[in-house]
């Protein structure tokens, strides 16, 4: 058959959807920020546009108060007046920390041994109280909601004479009915969470253990997906300032190397590769880079997702089957869980298939460049390591509808490049790092003699960061911090070659701060401190969001929204998903073209 009849098919369902969509594109009014002059929280992220129904609000928690580090439970049933299947199911978290001095905490909801939330807080100043609200698209997550049980919050805070602030939070789940004539995507089918027991809890990775789960798993498995968190901690808080083991005395830095990446396998076979994204919390190298915009997703991480799909036909064969995380160079430690998510095939019992190509091994074989030019005055040092692979996954999977051939192809490259210039005397340090991360990744679908479906996304996550501390011949001295990070995602997906829909979402942050330090080093003030933050995101259905914020010596200065986007007004569908779902969404949409 020739493509161009399907082609014309399905662009006529695809435009049909995209009519449907625009009647629900509307000017959406962004997130709410504090008023300028403000120290409060503010971040450039969007809130989660809701559909035009009327929700279930269903409470988690109310209020919980976070003094030491006993978990708190709280009982969850589903809402009787919106049963599922939902068009959107939205987690929105409220935190607040009274003022006084406090490090930032890591926080994790855990629902029916899931983790829905995992994030960090802001800290608190002696005169400011920071608030923040956070809202996550969990509709990928619905068949975890479907039945009662319940959840518990971490959120370790040590409260005593020197660290006052207490944080309160709360937490509650929107349920938005389905509405008639708009796209109705499917969802995952089943939700199995990867934690340290059936109630949830992280596993701290070092070295080379793994967080690791045996699971009897449905037979019929039509497509999967791994959603992965690893946050660093303690050794490995800033593992991109890392450098290799024998420089890390002389260059005062962390051992390890500057570079990590999580691995997934499965019955101990590579099955895929989440790399870490470096975020930066609220007390990372000087507090006030941070005052009042932290980085991105600092309130609140975003899992890295892996497509498992090849491997459905192999794990629907009825035998237990163990699904593992590992982080290459974890030193001390990476706090790690993640989310199955599996789609089955509803017109049959039992799916068959196995892996036909599999070139991702570990582990992998990063370079390390060292070029020293020390003098007697300074150690003048560039450490340099890189990583590129290049792998392809493939597989068949024998359905009610066909056999279903899905073929990834994938190629990351890593590189962290650190100057030092350290004067051996004691009296000047400077270091300053450049890293990227680049993914590209190509999903292609092939059923029977239909013309191929495909998904490809782009990533990179630049971050640049210059660290000064220069003495003066008193004692007294300076430190100077100057960060530029960004988060960069295209989408496209299509069929036969022809692109159907497309997504960019580009986040940048850029911070700088000066402590003056007295010869005892007391801070005397504060020079410069300042950032701006923006968050872009458009689609090829119309969807334009753009929100630039800036702020001068603690306070919100200036916000700029619209840029670039139709009347100057930010406009987004609740059917788009801000891409960081769209893969899932448009995919299982285009399993519905002929």
């Amino acid at each position: 058959m020739s493509v161009l009849p399907l082609l014309r098919t399905s662009n006529r369902i695809f435009l049909s959807t995209c009519a449907a969509t625009l009647l629900a594109l509307a000017a959406v009014p962004a997130a709410a920020l504090p008023p300028i002059g403000s120290a409060d929280v503010a971040i450039a992220d969007p809130d989660v546009p809701p559909p035009p129904t009327t929700p279930c609000v269903v409470p988690l928690y109310e209020a919980f108060t976070f003094i030491g580090f006993d978990n708190q439970p709280f009982a969850y049933a589903p809402p009787s007046a919106c049963p599922g299947p939902w068009g959107k199911v939205v987690l929105s978290l409220d935190f607040d920390v009274t003022a006084g001095r406090q490090f930032d905490r890591t926080g994790r909801i855990w629902l029916n041994g899931a983790n829905i939330y995992f994030g960090t807080t802001q800290e608190p100043r002696a005169t400011v109280a920071p608030t923040w609200h956070i809202e996550r698209d969990l509709s990928d997550y619905s068949a975890l909601f479907a039945n009662a049980g319940g959840g518990y919050v971490e959120l370790g805070n040590v409260v005593d004479g020197t660290y006052t602030g207490i944080i309160h939070g709360s937490a509650r789940l929107a349920f938005y009915p389905r509405t008639s004539g708009l796209d109705r995507p499917p969802r995952p089918d089943r939700v199995l969470p990867l934690a340290a027991g059936p109630d949830g809890g992280i596993v701290d990775l070092v070295g080379d253990a793994r967080l690791a789960v045996t699971l009897n798993l449905p037979t019929n498995i039509e497509r999967a997906y791994l959603d992965v968190i690893a946050q660093s901690q303690g050794d490995d808080e800033f593992w991109y300032l890392c450098v290799p083991d024998a420089l890390a005395g002389e260059l005062q830095s962390c051992p390890g190397s500057g570079f990590r990446e999580s691995q997934v396998f499965i019955d101990g076979v590579a099955a895929g590769v989440a790399p870490v994204y470096p975020w930066l919390y609220t007390g990372a190298i000087d507090p006030g880079l941070w005052r009042p915009t932290p980085s991105i997703q600092t309130l609140a991480f975003e899992p890295y997702r892996v497509d498992l799909t090849p491997f459905t036909g192999s794990l629907s064969d009825g035998r237990p089957h163990t699904v593992s995380i590992g982080v290459f160079n974890a030193q001390n430690r990476f706090s790690t869980t993640a989310n199955l998510l599996l789609y089955l095939d509803r017109g049959s019992a039992h799916t068959r298939g196995a892996v036909t190509a599999n070139t991702l091994s570990f582990p992998p074989t990063p370079a390390v460049d060292v070029v020293d030019d020390s003098n007697a005055d300074a150690i003048v040092k560039t450490v340099g390591v890189t990583s590129t692979r290049a792998f392809r996954i493939a597989g068949y999977v024998d359905t009610s509808h066909g056999r279903v051939v899905t073929t990834l192809d994938q190629r990351i490259a890593f590189s962290n490049v650190q100057d030092f210039d350290i004067a051996t005397d004691g009296s000047d340090y400077r270091q300053a790092l450049v890293q990227r991360t680049t993914v590209d990744a190509t999903a292609t679908i092939q059923q029977g003699h239909r013309p191929a479906r495909f998904q490809r996304a782009h990533s990179e996550w630049p971050l640049a960061i210059e660290y000064r501390y220069d003495g003066a011949a008193d004692g007294s001295a300076t430190q100077t911090t100057t960060i530029d990070q960004g988060l960069d995602r295209a989408l496209e997906v299509g069929l036969a070659g022809h692109a159907l829909f497309r997504a960019t979402r580009e986040q940048r942050m850029q911070t700088a701060d000066t402590l003056q330090l007295d010869a005892d080093g007391n801070l005397l003030g504060r020079v410069g401190q300042g950032s701006t933050q923006s968050y872009a995101y458009r689609s090829s259905l119309g969807a334009c969001y753009d929100r630039r914020i800036t702020t001068q010596d603690g306070v919100l200065s200036a916000v700029a929204d619209g840029r670039g986007c139709p009347g100057r007004r930010n406009h987004l569908t609740w059917l788009d998903a801000f891409a960081q779902v769209a893969s899932s969404f448009w995919g299982a949409s285009l399993r519905q073209l002929p």
